[in-house]
């Protein structure tokens, strides 16, 4: 890898022209920034024609438009040979491009800079990436972002690294950071994210999977892998492309990531799966299982074969070429081929027990519907949940025990107006996965009356009471309740 040694220079420079992601936003407006979201470049190349150093950037990265000599010195002062050399920018007679992206990227209160590969499909160019592509901010990258958890740790892995915005995000809350990668394009512009963002905690290993991290434990293991379900032939993008068929790829970091979590450590993974046919998705997803982890399993997205062929082809490029109908067939007869109904995506949330003893919790949910992002602190809750369950395991221990109703949780009564009693009675979560579920008078009286000044027996017994039930009948009958409100986030400990 090249010296490094501009980055503190150009992070200066960047620095001076405000080329932060709120600068660009309104410098772009809300329709030049829409446009770009959707590769069209027109109404952010007329709103940035002033010539400032913040308008120079803004072209010549991000609408990937060539700057004058002069305005790029002006941009970057003293920086302009030494990017060329390095392969950020290309001179001709009088002009500068870009031949990597640079942008900003707001990562909470910490503004940071992201290089990688320039964005494919400009204003309708042809979408061909290189099969070293480096690929920038994504949706999916966004998405485990927001699904990973940020407490504090000492060690955590970037698994399959990329451009190295989610070992950039972990050295925000970890001491030591390992991104690892078979490609070397992206270790080198994850070391140059690195040093422009200050982050010396991030050290780069090159090597497939876990073979760079050999007997090593971690804290936390992040990871976007290349998860694509394909036959694994013909041309391949690595960003996206494990080179194993099918899902084999997610079963292997499954299978292999509990051997390398310390006690109490997660694995968070952005993952597509087969669904086969005549088999429930979950059930193939358990068979990967290891006994030493519980698992948090969200199925977000289902894709019939066909969708999902054309969705990964228009994403390489491929629509409208010539050999698009025989990739097409090709791939569509091979998933049907393999059994496979559909295609799931979600997150897979793995987390090592930290006793060696009991049974590992596990959780499969399909959940299509709107969430709150980051939806990180509801996968930490529900392993709090976990530790609340265990530490609980009789029934005498759970009747005993205090608990408080969430502050998010709502109660909505359903029913025709003016009459005496509702005809339904439903719980609702205001933040997190925002779960809803029916309630009968019991359990809402229960959750209403949870606020850590009474035992969960004492509350059953009153409300029992009340309603002229049998007490001792009713702890029988909502004990398994009362263990679901816990596992599903209504309840919890004081």
């Amino acid at each position: 890898m090249s010296n490094l040694d501009f980055a503190p220079g150009l992070r200066a420079a960047l620095t001076a022209a405000d080329f932060t992601y709120d600068a660009v936003v309104a410098l772009l407006g809300e329709a030049g920034h829409a446009a770009l979201s959707r590769n069209e470049t027109t109404p952010g190349l007329r709103r940035t024609t002033g010539g400032s150093p913040l308008e120079t950037l803004t072209r010549l990265f991000l609408l990937q438009a060539p700057v004058s000599q002069a305005a790029a010195e002006a941009a970057l002062p003293g920086l302009v040979e030494r990017l060329c050399a390095e392969g950020l920018l290309v001179q001709s007679v009088g002009e500068v491009a870009a031949r990597l992206d640079l942008r900003p990227y707001a990562a909470g209160d910490q503004p940071l800079w992201i290089v990688s590969d320039l964005t494919p499909g400009l204003d309708g160019a042809p979408n061909r990436d290189g099969t070293d592509h480096v690929l920038g901010i994504s949706s999916a990258s966004t998405s485990l972002a927001q699904l990973t958890i940020r407490r504090p740790v000492g060690r955590a892995l970037d698994l399959g690294t990329g451009c190295g915005v989610q070992a950039l995000h972990l050295a925000g809350h970890a001491r030591q950071v390992v991104a690892t990668d078979v490609n070397r394009r992206a270790l080198w512009i994850t070391s140059l994210n690195a040093q422009l963002n200050e982050a010396p905690a991030i050290e780069v290993r090159e090597g497939s999977f876990f073979d760079p991290v050999h007997g090593e434990a971690f804290d936390l293991i992040a990871t976007n892998p290349p998860f694509v379900i394909s036959p694994a032939t013909g041309e391949r993008l690595v960003y996206r492309d494990s080179g194993l068929p099918g899902d084999r790829v997610v079963e292997h970091i499954v299978r292999t990531a509990p051997a390398h979590l310390a006690p109490g450590g997660w694995c968070q993974i952005l993952a597509n799966w087969v669904i086969a046919r005549g088999t429930p998705w979950d059930e193939r997803l358990t068979s990967w299982l290891d006994d030493s982890c519980d698992a948090f399993v969200v199925q977000r997205e289902v894709l019939d074969p066909a969708a999902y062929v054309e969705l990964w082809l228009k994403d390489a490029g491929r629509h409208g070429a010539d050999d698009y109908p025989r990739r097409y067939d090709t791939w569509l007869s091979w998933l049907d081929e393999q059994g496979v109904e559909a295609v799931g995506f979600g997150w897979i949330n793995l987390r090592r027990r930290a006793g060696s003893g009991g049974t590992p919790t596990v959780r499969f949910d399909e959940w299509p519907y709107d969430v709150e992002h980051p939806v990180a602190p509801t996968i930490a809750a529900w392993g709090d949940a976990v530790d609340l369950l265990d530490a609980l395991p009789t029934n005498e221990a759970l009747l005993a025990s205090r608990l408080v109703v969430r502050p998010d949780v709502q109660q909505e009564t359903v029913g025709v107006p003016g009459a005496a009693d509702p005809e339904a009675v439903v719980l609702r979560q205001q933040r997190g996965l925002r779960r809803a579920r029916k309630a009968d008078t019991i359990e809402a009286a229960l959750v209403g009356t949870c606020d850590g000044e009474l035992t969960v027996g004492q509350i059953l017994d009153a409300v029992a009471q009340l309603l002229d039930a049998e007490p001792a009948a009713t702890r029988t009958a909502y004990t398994s309740v009362v263990r679901e409100l816990v596992a599903e986030g209504f309840l919890g400990a004081e």
